[in-house]
């Protein structure tokens, strides 16, 4: 008898005591092994795309500088030949002695000019004195001088100017060629006294 219940809880499911069967626990899903793989991938695909997109950004910067800095020069190469006038006009109103108040209104324009220039980062090239670069000075002509040494710049005939660290206009200069060269010795004639005394022999 208890071999038939027992038979017949066995088939039902249950364990003998009465209690019921615990349920059967799911399967663990395995891992592939490819997930590490694919991981490193995408951190490498995403690494490339950040770098892509950073130079993309910078190469945008710089051309947008570029193009701006090229706009600037190309306003401030038609501005200067006015400031060149101007500063040849307050020059000649100082030789010819016009009155004070209109040098100082003029020198007054002339340095607001200057100042808002200085804001877009214009300077003006120091040249006399210093000595001749090719980069930034254009030679006008060379002059012998017996206070400055050769390639010394002894004069400035037009300013020359800077767009930050770019040359916007050389300066056209006067360039000392050094003391001038002493002229040779000319030889001078032997006297006829001496002449004859060199005559050769036979000559009556």
């Amino acid at each position: 008898m208890k071999d038939k219940h027992a038979k017949q809880a066995h088939e039902d499911g249950k364990p003998e005591d009465g209690k019921p069967a615990a349920a059967p626990q799911p399967a663990l899903p395995v891992e592939e092994k490819t997930a590490p793989a694919e991981t490193d991938i995408l951190k490498d695909r995403l690494l490339r795309l950040q770098a892509d997109f950073d130079n993309f950004r910078k190469r945008t910067l710089r051309e947008k500088n570029d193009l701006y800095q090229r706009a600037n020069m190309d306003l401030l190469q038609e501005i200067l030949p006015t400031l060149d006038h101007f500063e040849l006009g307050l020059h000649m109103a100082e030789q010819h002695h016009v009155e004070k108040t209109v040098i100082d209104g003029m020198k007054l324009v002339y340095d607001q000019l200057m100042n808002a220039l200085r804001k877009f980062g214009v300077t003006p090239i120091e040249a006399e004195g210093r000595t001749f670069d090719p980069n930034f000075h254009e030679a006008v002509t060379h002059v012998p001088s017996e206070e400055q040494p050769a390639d010394t710049i002894i004069a400035v005939t037009r300013r020359g100017y800077k767009l930050g660290e770019q040359l916007l206009r050389a300066s056209q200069v006067v360039v000392s060629s050094g003391p001038a060269e002493e002229p040779a010795p000319e030889e001078k004639p032997l006297p006829e006294a001496a002449c004859e005394d060199h005559e050769p022999e036979g000559v009556s």
